[in-house]
């Protein structure tokens, strides 16, 4: 209003060019964005929806039936699939800027609903009998298609956590599963191939030069899945710990330099915090195992004190390098 009506004493000659655009510059200044607000709501709405058709078919299974639950759930998920291959734009093989945020939300409750609708499926009439794996695989191939076909980096991490949850179940025996037998060396085995498998995914996409803003995505589930494969293996395999970290130091001087390529001081803080983790452990264990007293248990705490002072500085220090180059993420 303030514009429109300097704008008219302006034609008029009543108010000088300085005083126009004065006017102009206190309205901007009182404009603010709510796109994030705005996405929020979204990603809460498509939150909150998914949770109460779970908690209504939860509550009313016995008189809706598990055929109308199934039907329903497919219904929405194709219904927001072909909403959203109407509004996608064309495929491309560079990062595609999404003009329709409704879209972008829809999708991820799409597949969504499809995870849930497989599970579902064979929860209830075990359509895939005694092979589990495939109630996780059939999900991903969907997932990982969806991601790059309407560019959704939320889609892509649903398909790597499908993609971890299939390696898990297919390559592992059942009957470490049902055991809760999480620290099997077949297991922990399985975690670091898959890790060095999400790393390579990075580095293809983009020496192909395909999604290539995926690869952050891919490295950072890649990074914290061999990280905790290695502390898992440094924790329980034996007496083997001495090899476990030496893999667990290569990992970690990896991931340095690719952090330093990168400018990236995300990664700095994840492979210190995994680093520390493990040094500190496998000090503590050589210590107890050569002077297993009061003194080695001084020796520890002081450790741990000094360790996290030198820690502490080291991340301020590489924070203030990075903060130069404006390059901290």
């Amino acid at each position: 209003m303030q514009t429109s009506l300097a704008k008219q004493l302006h034609a008029e000659g009543l108010i000088s060019d300085d005083s126009l655009q004065n006017v102009k510059t206190q309205e901007a200044e009182k404009l603010f964005s709510v796109h994030r607000e705005l996405k929020t709501l979204l990603y809460l709405g498509v939150l909150l929806l998914s949770t109460g058709l779970g908690i209504l078919v939860y509550k009313n299974i016995d008189t809706i039936g598990h055929q109308a639950v199934l039907a329903f759930i497919a219904l929405v998920s194709a219904g927001c699939f072909y909403y959203c291959g109407r509004k996608q734009p064309p495929f491309s093989t560079v990062q595609v800027i999404s003009r329709n945020p409704v879209a972008d939300y829809l999708l991820l409750l799409a597949c969504l609903s499809f995870v849930s609708f497989v599970g579902y499926w064979q929860y209830q009439y075990h359509i895939f009998g005694e092979r589990y794996g495939l109630a996780f695989f059939i999900p991903f191939v969907v997932l990982i298609f969806s991601a790059y076909y309407f560019d959704h980096l939320g889609v892509l991490s649903l398909a790597i956590t499908n993609l971890a949850a299939w390696a898990g179940i297919a390559i592992t025996p059942l009957r470490i599963l049902k055991d809760n037998d999480f620290d099997s060396p077949r297991l922990i085995l399985t975690g670091i191939v898959l890790g060095v498998l999400l790393l390579a995914a990075a580095w293809a996409g983009k020496q192909w030069k395909t999604k290539a803003h995926f690869s952050f995505t891919y490295l950072n589930f890649g990074m914290n899945l061999l990280f905790i494969s290695c502390l898992a293996g440094l924790c329980t395999v034996g007496h083997f710990y001495l090899l476990w970290f030496v893999l667990l130091a290569g990992v970690v001087a990896w991931f340095y330099g690719e952090s330093m390529r990168r400018r990236s001081f995300y990664i700095v803080l994840m492979l210190s915090v995994y680093g520390y983790i493990g040094l500190g452990y496998t000090i503590t264990r050589l210590l107890f195992s050569v002077n297993f007293d009061i003194g080695g248990l001084i020796l520890d705490c002081m450790y741990f004190i000094l360790s996290a002072i030198g820690l502490i500085l080291f991340l301020v220090r590489i924070a203030k390098k990075m903060k130069q180059h404006d390059s901290i993420q």
